[in-house]
């Protein structure tokens, strides 16, 4: 995509990776919009960087999406870029009875959410000389992480849902891009300074970079490997990657 000289909406944009974007994106000229459920964050993100926008929004409402983009629209007629960030991620334990309300909750915000978000706002786009779609998903979609195992698992539905609406998206202006981090030290989980987390300014420089070409995946170095987690071998590999988290658990809290 290019990096400048768009207007870009950008939910979950109060912090962590979505802030640094948002930031970013605003120092680079772009008119950028944040979205976010609490005012309050929305306020301090916009305080802290002039000209930029806010608007509230629940990821999880679809009457709150929907009035979000006919907002957007009519502030914003020239918007092109859509970035689907919001989400969250608790810990699980699908070995025994999962907390529904927490699970439906989690498809809702991670995988409806930058659903709904995009087919509201996808007929705009396509009215725009150059638009581009992104989504946040997650190294954890391509080898999940058994204490997260619903978030892996929309993680992995996000990605899936990228490749087809890229496809379905060829013939037109409108382009795909996937972001899929590693464990960034941010309060995702919780900041933590552990040496397993990528530091953000690291993980949000090579992303940048990448975001500049048109690449439709954009992944750091430092997980490749889990990228190209082998086929067959798969279930062997998921293991052994679940083994070392169990040897050397991740933070929970403070």
């Amino acid at each position: 995509m290019k990096l400048t000289g768009n207007t870009i909406f950008i939910t979950g944009g109060t912090s962590g990776i979505g802030r640094a974007f948002a930031e970013a994106f605003h120092r680079l000229g772009n008119t950028v919009i944040i979205a976010g459920r609490r005012k309050a964050l929305l306020d301090e993100v916009t305080r802290a960087n002039p000209g930029m926008e806010a608007l509230l929004l629940d990821v999880s409402d679809p009457d709150s999406i929907q009035a979000a983009a006919e907002t957007l629209i009519a502030r914003h007629p020239d918007l092109n870029v859509v970035f689907n960030n919001a989400g969250f991620m608790p810990f699980d334990d699908v070995s025994g009875p999962i907390d529904d309300d927490v699970a439906q909750a989690l498809i809702a915000t991670n995988l409806l959410g930058p659903i709904r978000v995009t087919s509201a706002l996808i007929d705009h786009l396509k009215t725009r000389p150059a638009a581009t779609l992104l989504y946040t998903t997650s190294v954890l979609a391509f080898v999940p992480i058994a204490s997260n195992a619903i978030y892996s698992a929309t993680k992995a539905a996000l990605h899936s849902f990228a490749l087809s609406q890229r496809f379905q998206l060829r013939d037109t202006a409108v382009r795909v891009q996937e972001i899929a981090p590693p464990w960034v030290d941010t309060d995702l989980i919780y900041k933590s300074g552990d040496p397993r987390a990528m530091p953000l300014p690291g993980f949000f420089e090579q992303t940048l970079k990448a975001l500049a070409t048109d690449d439709p995946e954009v992944i750091v170095d430092a997980i490749r490997p889990l990228r190209d987690n082998p086929g067959a071998n798969e279930h062997a590999f998921v293991d052994a990657f679940n083994r070392s988290i169990v040897a050397n658990p991740i933070p929970v809290g403070a």
